[in-house]
């Protein structure tokens, strides 16, 4: 008898209809402003110590200041896109910024900026902390001001590997007596090592390459990010290149039902060697930032929106031999 009531008094409570999409008040949620007034310590580290890299005027990615005079790394993938290229750090704009180095395996770009008296990261001693603990990275930023996002480490440090193999960017001609390319893939290593179609493989690593089936075979364990060296005919004329694998999701910007509800990500989110996950909602655009514990210490640097619920990024440890080898490579 209490049935009916009952429903007319929950109806009239959601404001008139039995609904399950209401909305919270911005303030409740993880990402409202009451929630994030209470990160705002972390926020002005990210101001002082995170790049924003913009194309022309939009913004891009972000990047980690790891030196006072201007050293700063990024995602280089990303980063590869960008046609105008400028760099803010706190509320200072740099129009010129040089790509100094990449590091393939990790996707990681150094970029160097004319600055002095940046604030670099600190880093934390260790990226081993506990599932759950609470971590802070870029959310998108107003024109002078970051904003920061909150979340969790929601796995343990681990590798991702690269599902199939690195793949070179060829299409091989099938029906050819030598394995000939047919088409170079753009965005492809092959691409930037300046194959052709009509070039001729002949060998991977100084081993000779037959058929197609030998080339497959040869590159069914290689992660991507890695570089293989190949020699190839042309014009009856030997060379040998370095070609980068890549991520054949990469290549194909292959698309499941998943990747397509879930938003944007990254395009390369596999193929590292280890990563530390979170669980930051942000957009693609998070990658290349510093990612931080409660002291405002750096954690990793994120490196890849992987899914609706997976960020990865790069461990301090691994961050801070990466910066370290980076900063010892010579300038051109």
């Amino acid at each position: 008898m209490h049935a009916k009531p009952l429903l007319i008094l929950l109806v009239l409570a959601l404001g008139g209809h039995a609904r399950g999409d209401q909305s919270l008040e911005s303030t409740y949620r993880t990402t409202g402003r009451s929630v994030l007034a209470a990160f705002d310590a972390q926020r002005q580290v990210l101001q002082k110590s995170s790049a924003v890299i913009y194309d022309g005027r939009s913004e891009a990615i972000y990047g980690v200041v790891i030196s006072a005079d201007g050293d700063i790394l990024t995602k280089a993938s990303e980063l590869k896109t960008i046609k105008q290229l400028s760099v803010t750090v706190d509320d200072k704009k740099f129009a010129a910024a040089k790509i100094l180095a990449i590091d393939e395996q990790w996707d990681v770009a150094h970029l160097k900026i004319e600055a002095s008296g940046l604030t670099p990261v600190t880093y934390a001693p260790t990226s081993a902390v506990a599932q759950g603990t609470w971590v802070v990275a870029n959310g998108t930023s107003t024109r002078n001001q970051r904003r920061a996002l909150a979340g969790i480490i929601s796995a343990k440090i681990r590798e991702i590997p690269t599902a199939g193999g690195g793949a070179l960017g060829v299409t091989l001609k099938p029906d050819a007596k030598e394995v000939e390319i047919a088409a170079v893939t753009d965005k492809s290593g092959a691409k930037d090592a300046g194959l052709l179609p009509g070039d001729v493989i002949v060998a991977l690593d100084g081993k000779k390459v037959a058929t197609l089936e030998a080339l497959a075979a040869m590159l069914k364990d290689r992660q991507a990010g890695t570089t293989a060296k190949l020699t190839y005919r042309r014009n009856q004329q030997e060379s040998t290149v370095d070609v980068r694998l890549m991520a054949r999701s990469e290549i194909t910007n292959e698309m499941n039902g998943n990747d397509a509800m879930s938003g944007l990500f990254s395009e390369r989110r596999s193929g590292f060697p280890r990563i530390l996950q979170h669980d930051i909602l942000g957009a693609k655009s998070i990658v290349g930032g510093p990612l931080l514990d409660l002291d405002g210490r750096c954690l990793g640097m994120n490196i890849a929106r992987a899914n609706r619920a997976e960020s990865f990024a790069i461990p301090v440890e691994d961050l801070k031999a990466i910066a370290a080898r980076m900063l010892k490579t010579p300038q051109n």
